[in-house]
């Protein structure tokens, strides 16, 4: 961490400490910076101080939930997730029936589903479908019911029971939180089903998640890390961290 940044990451930690938030403009107003120059530190430095909604807040003050908000999760790490999409679409094959999950992480793959012949996606994530529906190599399945504008995607009772009648090779799964010991989680509980119901469809089960999610630990719980066959992070230390799993055959795939 350059001195500069830390410098501010003390000065708005030292604001915070007494409880509250902070809008990101008025920490940027503090700092003396931008509130790009803010959401960068926050973004590629270590620190207590969590950005929700446009305001800034100790992650770890009690009573504090974090708060899904899908503008600030597409501008969080967003070179990481390029990145990992890039590896993930080398598991891609010609012809394969991808289920895609909603959320940020996975965006950055839809650019390049346009240089196959023939793919399938399925998906309950508006975001997702927007994307791929204007592919002509893509033939669409989008599962409806009722829309979380929060996450951009969609829940019913039957989701899972339509997945399961599908032809699924490949499940790429996003996360917020995956923890050795207490598993793989993310915010929502509608999520829960449909990606509990991919994973147990696919033939190949592929988690995409940056090295921010390690450690971390989110309210609805959804996978345990031997529900898939390959994690693809840029984390140098996953392999270290999932050597305690204990399924020794796990691919971990460094972006």
């Amino acid at each position: 961490m350059n001195d500069r940044s830390a410098q501010r990451l003390a000065k708005l930690q030292e604001a915070l400490a007494s409880g509250g938030t902070l809008h990101l403009r008025d920490a940027a107003e503090m700092c003396g910076v931008s509130e790009m120059t803010v959401r960068r530190d926050l973004s590629t430095q270590p620190s207590p101080i969590s950005l929700l909604g446009g305001r800034l807040v100790m992650a770890s003050y009690p009573g504090v939930t974090p708060v899904y908000d899908l503008t600030e999760q597409q501008s969080s790490h967003y070179q990481v997730k390029q990145r990992l999409c890039q590896r993930a679409a080398s598991f891609i094959e010609e012809g394969d029936t991808l289920f895609i999950d909603c959320g940020s992480t996975l965006i950055p793959l839809l650019g390049q589903l346009g240089r196959f012949r023939e793919l399938t996606v399925v998906t309950y994530a508006l975001n997702v479908a927007n994307a791929v529906a204007v592919l002509p190599n893509v033939r669409l399945v989008l599962l409806g019911g009722l829309f979380y504008a929060s996450s951009q995607s969609f829940g019913s009772d039957g989701m899972g029971a339509a997945i399961e009648r599908l032809g699924i090779n490949k499940a790429l799964i996003s996360a917020a939180g995956v923890d050795c010991e207490r598993g793989v989680s993310c915010f929502h509980f509608h999520e829960v089903g449909p990606k509990q119901a991919a994973i147990a469809t696919a033939m190949q089960r592929l988690l995409i998640v940056d090295a921010s999610k390690f450690g971390v630990v989110r309210p609805a719980y959804f996978a345990s890390l031997e529900d898939f066959d390959i994690v693809v992070t840029d984390d140098e230390r996953a392999p270290g961290l999932l050597a305690r799993h204990p399924l020794p055959t796990l691919n971990v795939s460094l972006a």
